[in-house]
């Protein structure tokens, strides 16, 4: 009866510390809706959304937003593919089952010495991936304008090191949890552990891997954008200049750039998606 009353209770118990989780947070972060959305917050909302009408569409202005979105397409893509380089082969040295355990290890016993570096390998790889994935694209953007200077390069590598953190966990994860039979039968085969990887779990996480790395190349062209701001180049960095110098109308020209840029990419991911997956 007691272990039923909990159970009965728990729901009970959950969200009331979620409600109380809400209003500290609301509390803490000095939300406030009244002054957002009272006559004075609307007036000025409406006010500064009328000053972006109507768009610019100069011939100048189109010319440096097609330039912006080319750059920022091109930043994206790039820190993708260096995001896939490093992500890969942090991945396969953070699978237990490729290292120290799992079915190709059973009947066999690693020494002390072998097992230790090989678990340090494993450390050494999951603290790299942590690490990429934990600092943030802005901060890496502004790290590597510091180190390589202003331009599209330090968004590049920003992208790169963030994105190949995330993807790092991602595949490892998928390496993971493949099929093991086909691993089976190569071991039984007499096949070594680069021959299993190839030919026993690389095709068979390879779908998805490859559908995780669209889904970042979608996020990252949003990332781009945004990474402009510090002087990683791209439509971010003419839009900060466009907010800095009061020119609503280019701002609103750069926006629906970045729009149309989005839903290409989107586009062309799905479409991807359907043909190869």
């Amino acid at each position: 009866m007691r272990t039923e009353a909990r159970r009965a209770m728990w729901p009970w118990v959950a969200s009331a510390g979620f409600a109380l989780l809400i209003v500290w947070s609301y509390r803490g972060t000095q939300v406030d809706l009244p002054g957002l959305l009272g006559g004075e917050g609307r007036h000025q909302i409406v006010t500064y959304v009328v000053k972006l009408f109507p768009p610019d569409l100069s011939a100048k202005t189109l010319r440096d937003a097609a330039l912006g979105a080319v750059e920022t397409f091109a930043i994206s893509f790039v820190g993708s593919f260096l995001a896939v380089l490093i992500a890969l082969p942090l991945a396969v040295l953070t699978t237990r089952s490729l290292l120290y355990r799992g079915i190709l290890y059973e009947g066999r016993r690693l020494g002390p010495v072998s097992k230790g570096i090989r678990v340090g390998i494993f450390v050494t790889a999951k603290a790299s991936l942590n690490i990429l994935r934990t600092i943030p694209e802005i901060v890496w953007a502004l790290i590597f304008v510091l180190l390589v200077g202003l331009g599209p390069f330090p968004g590049v590598l920003a992208l790169g090191f963030h994105t190949g953190g995330v993807l790092g966990k991602l595949f490892g994860e998928v390496l993971e949890d493949v099929n093991p039979r086909p691993i089976e039968a190569l071991g039984s085969s007499g096949a070594g552990r680069l021959a299993i990887l190839f030919y026993g779990i690389l095709p068979q996480a390879a779908p998805q891997c490859f559908s995780y790395a669209l889904y970042r190349w979608e996020v990252n062209i949003r990332a781009a954008a945004v990474m402009g701001f510090v002087g990683a180049g791209g439509l971010g960095q003419r839009i900060y200049i466009a907010i800095s110098l009061f020119l609503e109308n280019q701002l609103l020209t750069l926006i629906l750039a970045i729009y149309v840029m989005v839903t290409l990419v989107d586009v062309l991911s799905a479409y991807l998606r359907r043909r190869l997956l």
